[in-house]
């Protein structure tokens, strides 16, 4: 997160009028939630989630147990078990 001078991107009257609640504070101005991006879309680790998911889904319905499957992707017995009885 980048910080920026109040002064160079306000208006005097806005910032005269910002000063009256905060003056000389660090203030956050959360992104509008229209410009919000969800959890994991800039890093990519959604898209990586779902793709392992989908993998571990598709050697299930293979026959592989989920005893293998908790070995090969280094995840619990229940976090597979979530994965492959989920609804998706």
């Amino acid at each position: 997160m980048k910080y920026v001078n109040a002064e160079s991107i306000f208006p005097v009257e806005l910032l005269n009028e910002i000063q009256k609640y905060v003056n000389g504070e660090v203030v956050y101005v959360p992104i509008s939630k229209g410009a919000r991006k969800k959890w994991g879309e800039n890093s990519g680790s959604k898209t990586y989630l779902n793709s392992r998911n989908h993998e571990i889904r598709q050697q299930f319905s293979a026959g592989i147990k989920i005893d293998q499957l908790s070995d090969r992707f280094f995840l619990s017995r229940d976090s597979i078990k979530k994965i492959v009885y989920s609804k998706k």
